[in-house]
């Protein structure tokens, strides 16, 4: 029997979390659910933002679904103590190397988008970003006085891995990759762009790929989005990237996200806690729902379901809207929409 371990978090975690599970109980009633806590719900508990319980629990697990994590109240504590950390050492602990994020401009809304409609019709981006290198986990990092400094480094199994995802993925969409970086001025990106281009060339002739500067990207991004499919990248551009694409969609409530290694995947939505609104039932639980679509499609191998995950959303978006996107419907409002949804035969966005 399938084991999914739930972190709901901290902030809005909790009623984002309990609608997604509501849905995955709905699509999957043979998965067990464990719900533990993480972050700063976890360092209120247990004093640390990742106990052992939940690093024993995660590791044995088909699949993770967190919430989310942090919030004011914790930024005074030292930092191993932060509920960042517990993140960072969740990942770690389950070995996910590869973020994949899609990026997707719902039919119908359009105008959600800071971009003008006719821009933002068709966008539909995944984003597919290295998570356990570069700058982000350099072991010689460090600040003296006035000095600081922070080592980017690859190496070529760690980019081959990400570029086979990248490959892979590409082949399941329009069969093109864009990979990112800034050859140009860095050796790490010129040995990136290298070994890209051979994994390319060994296994992957029929999938189209494109090389651009992390500039250049970012500005098109914004000003031709359609003109993507999937974006390969490392750690801290795709960090950014993947930021400035959530806006596209209209809101970081309709974005959820999937990081993928060799054991159990972990799937999230990409928002924050959001402390401002917790606790008073409005946030938009689209895109912790929409991760348990891509936790069904990526960790379960249960695709049927996750496609009706996914349009059941696309639905409750347009009849029921949540604030966030112009509407009044509540958490649960939202998700007894979805549930509703599912509950009806052959549905489709």
């Amino acid at each position: 029997m399938p084991k999914v371990v739930a972190l709901p978090g901290d902030g809005i975690g909790k009623e984002v979390t309990d609608a997604a599970v509501a849905v995955l109980k709905e699509v999957a009633p043979d998965v067990t659910i464990q719900e533990l806590l993480i972050g700063g719900a976890a360092v209120d508990a247990a004093g640390v933002p990742f106990p052992g319980e939940v690093e024993a629990a995660v590791t044995t697990a088909d699949a993770v679904l967190l919430g989310t994590v942090g919030g004011p109240r914790y930024d005074t504590l030292p930092r191993e103590l932060r509920p960042e950390r517990g993140l960072l050492a969740l990942r770690k602990a389950l070995g996910v190397y590869a973020n994949i994020r899609p990026v997707r401009v719902v039919p119908g809304l359009e105008h959600l988008s800071p971009l003008r409609p006719e821009k933002a019709r068709g966008v539909d981006v995944l984003i597919v970003r290295e998570l356990l290198g570069g700058l982000y986990f350099d072991s010689n990092r460090g600040r003296s006085g006035e000095r600081a400094h922070n080592t980017m480094s690859y190496t070529v199994p760690e980019i081959d891995r990400i570029a086979r995802i990248a490959f892979w993925a590409a082949e399941q969409r329009r069969g093109h990759v864009t990979s990112v970086d800034k050859a140009n001025v860095l050796e790490v990106s010129e040995l990136w762009r290298e070994t890209v281009t051979k994994v390319h060339e060994e296994k992957y002739r029929h999938v189209t790929l494109r090389h651009e500067l992390v500039d250049s990207a970012a500005m098109l991004l914004v000003s031709n989005p359609t003109r993507y499919d999937v974006i390969l990248t490392e750690n801290l551009f795709g960090d950014i990237l993947s930021d400035l694409a959530a806006v596209l969609p209209g809101s970081l409530g309709l974005m959820p996200s999937a990081s993928l290694g060799d054991g159990p995947g972990l799937f999230e939505p990409i928002h924050g806690s959001a402390p401002d609104i917790a606790g008073q039932g409005v946030a938009n639980p689209a895109a912790a729902i929409l991760s348990v679509g891509m936790l069904l499609r990526h960790g379960l191998k249960r695709s049927g379901a996750a496609n009706n995950v996914d349009a059941a959303v696309s639905l409750a978006l347009r009849s029921h809207p949540t604030r966030d996107i112009g509407g009044t419907a509540s958490t649960q409002a939202f998700a007894d929409a979805v549930l509703q949804a599912l509950s009806t035969t052959n549905v489709s966005a």
